[in-house]
Formats: C-alpha cells, structure tokens, sequence
C-alpha cells in the first residue's frame, strides 16, 4: 500500500530505527501503526531526530542494554520513560577469550552469537516477560532497543510479532531488515579480524533460529513458552491483539 507510513525512519544520530506496524497476522488483522518501533539506543540522537520522535509522540523506552552500555549512551530525550529491562552482553568477551587462544575464526563467531540467542531463552526470559508486562499496559506509542537493536531487540520484536500472529516469514523478513538499515560503529571492537566484526555487526536467519531452538528445547513449544515463560495465557495474547493490531 502506498500510502502507508515510512516503516524505517531515516534518523542522523540513530540507526535501525524503525516501524513494526503493517504486518499482516494470520487471522487477517495487521500490526498497528506508529505503536511499536525498534531502534538502537537512543544516546546520540540528534535535535532534528529529537523533533521527529516528539511528533511521533513516543513516550517509552524498553531497553536491554546492560549496566556499562547504558552508562555510555544515556537516551538524550528527557520526555521519555526509560525501563531498563538489563541483559548484559557475552559475545565480544567470549570472542576475545577465543582469540587470546588463537582460536578465533568468523564459524567461531558464528556459533558464539548463536549461542548468545539461545541464552536469551536459557538465562534472560525474564526481561522479555517484564516487555510483555509493560506491553499490556499500553505505553504506546514506544520504542524497543538495545546498543544496535539488532539481536537482544531482535528476539524480543520476533516474540513480539509471533503473539500478535505474525507468519515466521515475515517475522524473518523484519528481523533480516537490520542488515539494510543498521549503520556499524567503526570504532568498536577493533581489536577482532574483520571478518569476525562482519559475523557480529549483522544478522542471519541461523542466529534468530538458535532462539527458537533453544525454545523448543526448554519449553517444548512457542506456545508453551508464551504460557509459561513470558505469563502470556489466552487472555493476556487477545488484550495485545486488541492494543497492537487493526482490523
């Protein structure tokens, strides 16, 4: 449709920022519009950028940086409410653990940010339970991010759209969309071989698949793992489709 709203918003001081609205669900509904966004953080924001998210009228922050990385990029945005949903990221210290040993290659790289997704499901259901918390209390319009808001907030948005009865293809397609719109620090982790900084400052299908194997390995099922790992039972799935969706 032509005239639905921009999906990514083209921001100078943050990148990946974008729409998770105009999805289509299973039941022939589709995701809301200027509700939900996904971005990286929020610390370098423009005043330009500062206006457009005003406009937008986005008034909530959910962010799973850890302790270090939020003190090192403080949201710029006074009006907005930051809930801090911590978890602390693995995969550089592990990458470089690996090539103190001389063991580091990008398959290496590969598997440690796969693992890094399982561990979401292992070790940190809780901050996406908490999301979900928050999610039912109609914050919106909100905003979704870690420090590239790509893995951490890409799990989240892929369980979020997975409640909302979004396919697994478009869920892939919107979480494949940070390959286009993520913009790399060029300054971080410089220490590791390019090839092992590309694995990292991008996604792929197997790292979001990773997840959802761990999932099924933990819970048995998505659906189980709503129910009992997120606290989302059949009321709590048709209180956001009623927020979160249109007909």
């Amino acid at each position: 449709m032509s005239d639905s709203p921009a999906r990514h918003l083209a921001l100078q001081g943050a990148s990946n920022f974008r729409d998770l609205g105009g999805y289509p669900t299973t039941d022939g509904r589709i995701t809301r519009w200027r509700h939900i966004f996904r971005s990286n953080h929020l610390g370098q924001l423009t005043a330009a950028d500062i206006e457009i998210l005003r406009a937008l009228g986005v008034r909530s922050a959910f962010d799973f940086r850890g302790l270090e990385e939020r003190a090192a990029g403080v949201c710029v945005m006074n009006e907005i409410t930051v809930h801090s949903l911590p978890i602390e990221p693995t995969v550089v210290a592990a990458l470089r653990a690996e090539l103190a040993r001389g063991t580091l290659t990008a398959p290496v790289a590969l598997e440690l940010m796969r693992e890094s997704y399982r561990n979401y499901v292992r070790h940190n259901t809780h901050s996406f339970r908490d999301l979900f918390g928050h999610l039912l209390e109609d914050r919106a319009p909100l905003v979704i991010h870690c420090t590239a808001g790509k893995d951490r907030t890409g799990f989240a948005c892929a369980l979020i759209l997975h409640a909302l009865g979004v396919p697994d293809d478009v869920i892939a397609e919107d979480y494949l969309l940070t390959n286009q719109h993520y913009k790399r620090d060029a300054t971080a982790a410089t220490d590791l071989p390019e090839d092992v900084r590309n694995a990292i400052g991008s996604v792929e299908a197997s790292y979001l698949a990773a997840a959802f194997e761990a999932v099924g390995k933990e819970y048995g099922d998505i659906e189980t793992y709503f129910r009992d790992g997120l606290k989302l039972g059949a009321a709590e799935r048709t209180a956001l489709k009623a927020r979160y969706l249109q007909a």
